[in-house]
């Protein structure tokens, strides 16, 4: 702190406040202990201390401050009292405060209590306060005689209860603790006698009795039993009302201000009187109440404007009776003026005002340091009415006064505390304290001052003599600046100065302007389904001096959310996110975050929404009950933020599926009842659940039992079914009703049927099945049928009539016209004419076609092929079969079929296809390798598809680089060529070779080989590394390639092979004694982007590339570096598999036990056909078997619908004897394809004319459903 004299010149003051230090109220000053001052009472016990039983101890207390400390003295009764002299109570250090224990006999203790704090400057003193030790109170021990009244006189039975401490509050009980009770006959008065208006005969009793509870002092006190007689009488005379209390016409009633006014009237006379209550002149007070039937007016918290006349009425048949009561509400004292504590200087004139108001008026006593005023006189002292005057006041004057107001409702005491002194300012703030605030909000600098006389207090800025000025700085009275708006520049130190006539000081402040805090990501609000997790988030920038003292918090509905970190906790913070786990119903509400720091803080809130399924539907109700329906009412559940978008009633029923609960009705979600239709004979329970966006909720509870009557069937049956099997029947079928839709007991059904074509009456049948036989209709004639359903209660209503055929034959006719129209060297277009509808005999199903080869045109021997089928469901004179092998010469015919079966073939027509591409080599390999010559062989393709014209053998140099060398060729025109040998090639080069058989038409598909020159010109037999074949068509590389640098590796691995599927290869190898690194480097050939493995070694036997994809070309190559180089290992093309099918590529081919295996099946196989073919010889020749294709039996033919769309296949060969139709073997062999892919519809062709897309041979079995109808029932 800093000073200055009096004397020193004050700077310009642009905002000057004057701090007026004097406490302007009536409680103590402020001013500081460092200062001398009068003693101050701080605390004291209550007026009224009452020394209850269970209360361990009596604390009086009185505690003061002051400077000098006060010294403590007591008064009792107004006798000097020193606690310290009486060892039994507890005293306390440096307090007036002693303590009454409750050890024994407290009454010595009883009395009136005053404190004393004296100082050398003066004396404060307490209020009164009184100890009182209170009596158990007791009733007297007495003998009551019993009081004995005429039935219908009053009597009164007296309580006179004990006093003690209030309240007090009077129960009439009998004996057994049951009470008394009272009506407008029998009431308790307000002094607890209990009043009779008029005995009856019940009234007779021996235990009245009157119990007393002082709540205050917990308890209870019971005056002895009394006994009551009632003589009866036979004539009981009614009487006007008089008064059992008040007595009398008038009294007068006084209370104090803020009491209840209570006031009675109890009556008696026959009939019982009637009580009322009205306030002379005026209306009763608002807040006035009855009670004690009518008898007790009670107004609570009674006021001045309370007093008055107030009159009772009794009244009954024969007279009333009137009572005026004159209440007057008196008041303790109340302050007008109380003397407030001052701070004056010296030869100032000082005024001391005290005055109170009361009923009756209060009196005023003054004190002065705890004596009364007259006993201290002194000369500059006048006492001017309710006024104490000091003239030109010293400092000796200082002292404590003391006005006391008291009247017999109470005594009020003030002390007032008159400090006369002159003091420079003593600034009570620290110096040097430091302040911060964010830019944008405000702060408050403190300069608290204590002087006199008032000081004046100005602020400054970095020692500049100017003080602050503008609209956002203000001085308040109390000294502090206040700063509104801080901006960057109000940084820096200020000065605060404070200076009266005595003297100056001042203090020096800085301030700090730091970054305000701000929430940069707010949570947004979140709509969330219960039993998710929610995310809230919450980013906040703030000044990074508050980084140990920054703190992020997330608070629920305005209550902080608990984070305790343990398993349980569903509340998880997360780099300042919030994760609610679980999500419940209860976490529904606002959710803020609170970003703060010890200066600002910054919130951001936002809304959580849990979702979730509605409660189950309440309060079903049943109403409008019918014999077929009923409605159901009921009150939806909760939503849970998700609104029903229907309800779905469900039902039960107790006769034929208990405990099975079935969708009745859906209703829609804006409804809360629903008629419901109903069948007969049904016990019903019925139960809704609510269906939102959100899912279906529960089912609510079921409602009552609802029986139905029965009734008639209301309803009959569906799905009416008419076919026939066989010419000459019906089948008639429908779906049975319901047992539910039985609507009661007996149920039959009526069947009526009638030719369509010829007018005939309706014939009827009656059955209990849901199925029935017509026998001998004609064959396929139309029928309508209509079935009717009926009960014990009657029919049902009228059925609607549905048209059939009867059963169908057999087609009698063959299509005429067959013709074949060659489209390519696979595909044939054949044409028909249709066969009328009269030899249909049923509906049409569609044309067939069966094919079989004859022979290969290249080997005139005839051969019977496997025999084909085509299915053409519909009216159609065209199709086209495909799949036909070029060069070929085949046999075909075309038959219709019908639900029934298939009708006679056609004319077998003979037809040839054209030459094609031979398919591939069977065998294509390397014989030997030399230094310059590799020799090849091969064997003819699978199937020449026409006439060989030679082959087509190119190759080129694939060494271990991205480059490939030119293609060569070489045109091989002798098709009987199966070997031939490359010269000039480079030696230690690594060759591919391809291959492909021609004829006139074109070259085939291509197989392929690689086989690596040798470094001399030795011969050998199978080559040992990098040998592969390929039987996929790859594109042919035409880049020249360098020559590739070979790497000691090679001796290293021996044997390399690849297993190839739709996803992946197995690049195997079979070590060569060295071990040596190595990588796997593939392409995908579309791509061109090569990708290379982690390092392998040698002494590694596979490793597998995964993740290709389906029917794709790759490039695979072994190389000794992690770049790609010319100096390749092994090098392959592959091409992976279509998905689901593995290709397996060499190696497994060059296997011992593989070759061992396929000799032993072949071995198997040539046994087996040796004896089939021997069987076979024996029953005759093959003409027979090529008549019965060409002519099938028709009457033995049969035909299922599922036969329709279908390929056929057929390996079977029947042997002799066998008696299988041609279009029973077609039915047996049919098989997948469907004529939908080869109509002229859908069939696409190339420009050549040749069918487009793959045809594929794939099998189908398909089942046949047969309807097992129950036993038919004869027409």
């Amino acid at each position: 702190m800093r000073s200055q004299s009096p004397g020193l010149a004050t700077t310009l003051m642009l905002s000057v406040i004057t701090c007026i230090c004097a406490f302007h109220t009536a409680t103590a000053i402020d001013i500081p202990l460092e200062v001398e001052q009068l003693p101050t009472i701080t605390d004291q016990a209550p007026s009224t201390l009452i020394a209850l039983p269970f209360d361990e101890s009596f604390p009086m207390t009185c505690e003061a401050k002051g400077n000098p400390e006060p010294e403590f003295q007591w008064k009792k009764n107004g006798e000097d009292f020193d606690p310290y002299l009486d060892p039994r109570l507890i005293k306390e250090e440096n307090s007036g405060t002693f303590v009454i224990p409750n050890n024994g006999n407290l009454t010595e203790y009883q009395g009136i209590y005053r404190c004393y704090a004296s100082n050398k400057l003066g004396t404060a003193i307490s209020k009164d306060i009184e100890f009182i030790v209170p009596n158990v109170p007791k009733f007297p021990k007495e003998n009551l005689e019993p009081l004995e009244v005429e039935e219908g006189q009053p009597f009164v039975l007296k309580c006179d209860p004990p006093s003690g401490i209030p309240p007090l509050q009077i129960y009439w009980m009998t004996i057994n603790l049951q009470h008394i009770e009272q009506d407008e006959r029998v009431s308790t008065g307000l002094n607890g006698d209990l009043y009779f208006s008029h005995a009856v005969e019940k009234d007779s009793r021996r235990d009245y009795c009157c119990f007393a509870a002082f709540s205050k002092i917990r308890t209870i006190v019971q005056k002895n039993a009394m006994s009551v007689k009632v003589k009866t009488t036979n004539a009981i005379l009614e009487r006007k009302p008089s008064l059992l209390t008040p007595p009398g016409d008038r009294s007068e009633k006084q209370l104090v201000k803020g009491d209840n006014l209570e006031l009675e009237c109890i009556p008696e006379g026959i009939p019982t009187p009637q009580v009322e209550w009205m306030k002379v002149g005026g209306q009763l007070p608002v807040k006035a109440k009855l009670e004690n039937h009518k008898k007790l007016l009670i107004v609570p918290r009674a006021e001045q404007e309370d007093s008055g006349k107030y009159m009772c009425r009794a009244k009954n048949l024969l007279g009333e009776a009137i009572h005026y009561f004159t209440v007057t509400v008196e008041g303790p004292p109340e302050w007008v003026s109380e003397p407030e504590s001052q701070l004056s200087m010296i030869g100032s004139d000082v005024h001391i005002k005290c005055s109170a108001s009361g009923v009756p008026e209060p009196t005023i006593t003054w004190r002065v340091n705890g004596e009364l005023l007259l006993e201290s006189p002194a000369p500059n002292r006048k006492l001017l009415g309710d006024t104490i005057i000091l003239h030109n006041a010293k400092a000796s004057d200082s002292a404590v006064y003391q006005c006391e107001a008291s009247n017999r409702h109470g005594t009020l005491l003030s002390n007032a505390n008159i400090m006369i002194m002159n003091l420079q300012p003593m600034i009570l703030t620290n110096n040097g304290e430091d302040y911060s605030t964010v830019e944008g909000k405000g702060v408050i600098m403190h300069c608290k001052v204590f002087s006199s006389p008032p000081s004046t207090i100005t602020w400054s800025k970095d020692d500049l003599s100017e003080s602050v000025d503008g609209p956002r700085f203000t001085v308040h009275n109390n000294g502090s600046l206040e700063i509104n708006s801080v901006e960057e520049s109000d940084a820096g130190q200020y000065t605060c100065l404070a200076k009266n006539t005595e003297g100056s000081s001042a203090i020096d402040a800085m301030l700090y302007i730091k970054d305000p805090t701000r929430i940069v990501l707010a949570p947004e609000d979140l709509q969330i389904l219960k039993g998710t997790t929610a995310r809230l988030s919450c980013l906040a920038e703030y000044d990074k001096s508050f980084s140990n003292d920054f703190e992020l918090l997330w608070e629920k509905d305005n209550t902080e959310i608990a984070l305790n970190y343990t398993e349980d906790s569903r509340y998880i913070l997360e780099d300042s996110n919030l994760h609610i786990v679980n999500v419940s119903h209860s976490d529904q509400g606002v959710y803020r975050c609170v970003a703060k720091t010890p200066l600002d803080r910054d919130t951001a809130s936002a809304s959580l929404m849990v979702l979730d399924v509605p409660d189950a539907p309440e309060n079903l109700a049943l109403s409008e009950h019918k014999s077929n329906s009923v409605k159901l009412k009921w009150i939806p559940g909760d939503d849970h933020n998700s609104p029903p978008t229907e309800f779905i009633v469900e039902y039960e029923e107790n006769k034929w599926e208990p405990g099975n609960w079935k969708e009745l009705l859906r209703v829609p979600g804006n409804h809360n009842s629903a008629v419901l239709k109903l069948h007969g004979h049904i016990e019903y329970r019925f139960r809704v659940y609510a269906v939102s966006d959100v899912g279906a909720g529960p089912p609510s509870a079921p409602t009552e039992r609802y029986k139905t009557p029965p009734s008639a069937p209301d309803k009959n049956p569906e799905n009416i079914k008419i076919e026939g099997r066989l010419p000459h029947e019906m089948d008639i079928n429908w779906e049975p009703l319901m047992p539910i839709e039985h609507n009661g007991p007996g149920l039959e059904y009526k069947v009526s049927y009638r030719r369509q074509d010829v007018e005939e009456d309706w014939k009827e049948h009656t059955v209990k099945r849901h199925s029935f036989v017509v026998w001998n209709t004609p064959t396929f004639v139309p029928y309508e049928v209509k079935i009717q359903a009926k009960n014990n209660q009657g029919w049902g209503p009228e059925p609607r009539i549905v048209s059939g055929y009867s059963g169908e034959d057999f087609p009698s006719a063959a299509p005429d016209d067959v013709a074949v129209e060659v489209m390519n060297s696979s595909a044939v277009k054949v044409t028909w004419t249709r066969v009328h509808k009269d030899k249909l005999h049923g509906h049409l199903g569609g044309y067939r076609i069966n094919w079989w080869r004859l022979r290969s045109l290249v080997d005139s021997k005839k051969s019977h092929g496997d025999k084909h089928s085509l299915t053409f469901p519909g009216d159609r004179t065209h199709a086209t079969v495909p799949g036909l092998t070029p060069f070929s010469e085949y046999s075909l015919i075309v038959m219709t079929f019908n639900g029934r079966g298939n009708g006679p073939g056609s004319h077998p027509v003979n037809f040839k296809t054209p030459e094609g591409v031979p398919e591939k080599n069977s065998d294509f390999r390397v014989t030997d390798v030399k230094r310059e010559s590799v020799s090849l062989a091969w064997g003819p393709p699978i199937e020449p598809n026409g006439i060989l014209t030679g082959y087509l053998l190119e190759y080129q140099l694939i060494n271990d680089t991205e480059e490939v060398g030119a293609l060569q060729a070489v045109d091989i025109n002798n098709p009987d060529t199966t070997k031939w040998i490359l010269r000039e090639l480079e030696p230690l080069s690594k060759y591919k070779f391809y291959l492909r058989s021609c004829t006139a038409v074109g070259c085939g598909p291509v197989v392929s080989e690689e086989s690596i020159t040798k470094l001399q010109s030795t011969s050998f037999s199978a080559p040992t590394v990098g040998i592969r074949k390929s039987l996929s068509t790859t594109s042919t590389p035409r880049s020249h390639v360098t020559k590739p640098t070979r790497s000691s590796i090679v001796q290293a691995l021996l044997n390399v092979t690849s297993v190839v599927n739709s996803s992946f290869v197995n690049i195997s190898w079979i070590p060569g004694g060295q071990h040596k690194e190595f990588y796997v480097a593939y392409m995908n050939n579309r791509e061109g982007h090569w990708k290379i493995s982690e390092t392998l070694n040698t002494s590694m036997i596979f490793h597998i590339i995964d993740g290709l994809e389906p029917e794709t070309d790759y490039t695979v190559r072994l190389i000794p570096n992690r770049w790609l180089d010319n100096s390749s290992i092994f090098e392959d093309v592959i091409t992976t598999g279509s998905t689901g099918l593995a290709s397996i590529h060499g190696g497994i081919s060059t296997q011992g036990w593989f070759i061992g295996l396929m000799c032993a099946i072949a071995l198997l196989t040539l046994i087996v056909l040796i004896a089939c073919f021997v069987n076979r010889n024996k029953g005759g020749k093959y003409s027979v078997k090529e008549k019965e294709d060409l002519h099938p039996d028709v009457e033995s033919q049969g035909m299922n619908d599922d036969t329709f769309c279908e390929y056929s296949d057929n390996d079977e060969k029947p042997l002799k004897g066998s008696q299988r139709s041609l279009s029973r073997e077609i039915k047996a062999a049919d098989s997948g394809d469907s004529l939908v892919d080869y109509g002229d519809e859908d069939v696409q062709f190339n420009e050549d004319g040749s069918f487009i897309g793959e045809y594929g041979s794939r099998k189908e079995k398909r089942a046949s459903t047969e309807i097992k109808a129950p036993t038919q029932t004869t027409a």
